[in-house]
């Protein structure tokens, strides 16, 4: 199906009129859950089409179709085109595009898909049943569990008229596990997730399922009797999913170029010092230092490779994220950061994997450095805006007092302004781990994206009982 789907593409881009992307997506996904030892969800979808972009007298008009046939593919064309020069009598500025040597050509297969395709779904269901099934067993407090599984297949042909011509495919698995906990007095809930690209084993190659029911049981039990926490400024260690989490939501957001040139904090800020020289921040379409990243991409929207971008350099803030629109206006090259999620979306500047790289640290000399504050783990719910102030829950907080790691507090909050905690950065560790691989990065349409990076000590706000 793909080999005849892709010289109808062919056929077609070679007779439009105009500089022309042409995206063909087929996507599937599949999701089970079981809840107190019961099935609660069960379903699968499909989208299949095509989505035009035509770059005309400098403006954008774009189609979408799922009529994949010669005819419905030529009408989709043709409304593009229309669409383009219609806009273009009332477009002030016009849009040109970077050129660049890094589009792609060929098949980019990431491994696993097929592997992850194949395996039964009967085998799966049964491993999420019988991980809900120990997961409520764990401990005695533990009084209901949940265990949902999911996978997504995209398959994509992506062609342009200045020649990008390719073929991608790639699975992303993601699972979960949450454990509630009681004891006649109090409610509290544990979290284990993970997401991946590649096929089913990527999900437990760094933990097994046994630690992420442990982990799962533990949390919910120790919020049991956990106490408030003490609020205030604290030297605090960020784990790798909380690292990642300011990494992608309080950073990443604020150097994407549309969001730039709507005034976020990096508008002016280029070539400073926004970080401790201890920090070099980047994105990446590839799974940098560990294999499965869940935001692993080899070619974005449109058909440029996806290379490393280095973001902050040892402190300095040296590039934003492009499409070739914005890279074209910045007289920079495009940096693969093009995205859309379904065949009828427009591609829009997003992250894929957003990181801290690692240091020369020992975790265990950071945490004997602080007197009184917090190991801080277990991101929650929060928000930043385009000034780069945030705030996030977090609900596996540890205190440490006299460089030792002590008992669990209750959830607490972490706020600040982004530059600011990271010029605050006086250890980065050598760890390094991909943690934010499950759910969807949201701007307008959905993203799989991914984040992480070593333990790194700062200095920031929780929020707690004030002493």
């Amino acid at each position: 199906m793909a080999t005849s789907i892709r010289t109808r593409l062919q056929q077609l881009l070679s007779g439009a009129g105009h500089w022309t992307e042409i995206r063909y997506h087929n996507r599937r996904s599949r999701s089970l859950g079981v809840r107190k030892g019961e099935v609660d969800e069960m379903n699968s979808k499909h989208y299949e089409g095509v989505g035009i972009r035509v770059l005309a007298s400098g403006s954008w008009g774009f189609a979408s179709t799922s009529d994949l046939s010669k005819d419905g593919l030529e009408k989709a064309l043709r409304d593009a085109e229309q669409l383009a020069q219609a806009l273009s009598v009332r477009k002030r500025q016009k849009i040109h595009l970077a050129a660049t040597s890094q589009l792609a050509k060929g098949d980019f297969f990431v491994q696993g898909y097929d592997e992850l395709f194949l395996m039964p779904l009967e085998e799966k269901f049964g491993f999420v049943r019988n991980a809900e099934e120990q997961l409520s067993k764990e401990a005695n407090n533990i009084e209901a569990a949940i265990c949902r599984y999911s996978e997504v297949f995209e398959d994509k042909i992506i062609m342009t008229s200045d020649g990008a011509d390719c073929h991608i495919k790639l699975s992303r698995p993601e699972f979960r596990l949450i454990a509630f906990g009681a004891d006649g007095s109090k409610h509290s809930k544990g979290m284990e997730t993970v997401g991946a690209t590649g096929n089913w084993d990527c999900l437990f190659r760094n933990k097994s399922i046994e630690s992420f029911i442990s982990g799962a049981a533990e949390e919910a039990v120790a919020m049991l009797k956990a106490p408030e926490g003490e609020g205030g400024k604290k030297t605090v260690i960020l784990s790798p999913a909380m690292v990642g989490l300011l990494s992608h939501e309080a950073i990443g957001h604020t150097v994407e170029a549309d969001f730039v040139k709507s005034g976020s904090v990096a508008a002016k800020t280029m070539n400073d010092m926004v970080a401790s020289s201890m920090v070099t921040l980047c994105d990446s379409g590839h799974s940098e230092y560990t294999d499965g990243a869940g935001g692993e991409l080899p070619v974005d929207d449109e058909g440029v490779l996806c290379q490393k971008t280095t973001i902050i350099q040892e402190g300095k803030l040296v590039s934003y994220l492009h499409n070739r629109e914005s890279a074209a206006e910045y007289g920079v090259e495009p940096t693969g950061n093009a995205r859309a999620w379904v065949f009828s979306d427009e591609p829009l500047i997003r992250m894929r994997n957003t990181y801290i790289e690692p240091g020369d640290d020992q975790l265990e000399d950071m945490i004997g450095g602080i007197e009184n504050g917090y190991y801080i783990d277990g991101p929650g719910s929060g928000q930043a805006d385009a000034t780069g102030e945030f705030m996030f829950g977090a609900s596996k907080v540890r205190q440490i007092h006299n460089g030792e790691l002590g008992d669990y507090v209750q959830e607490l909050t972490v706020s600040g302004k982004a530059f600011d905690v990271l010029r605050s950065v006086d250890a980065v560790s050598q760890d390094f781990k991909w943690d934010l691989g499950a759910g969807y990065c949201g701007k307008g349409q959905p993203a799989k994206v991914d984040a992480g990076g070593p333990y790194i000590r700062c200095q920031l706000l929780v929020g707690g009982s004030q002493q």
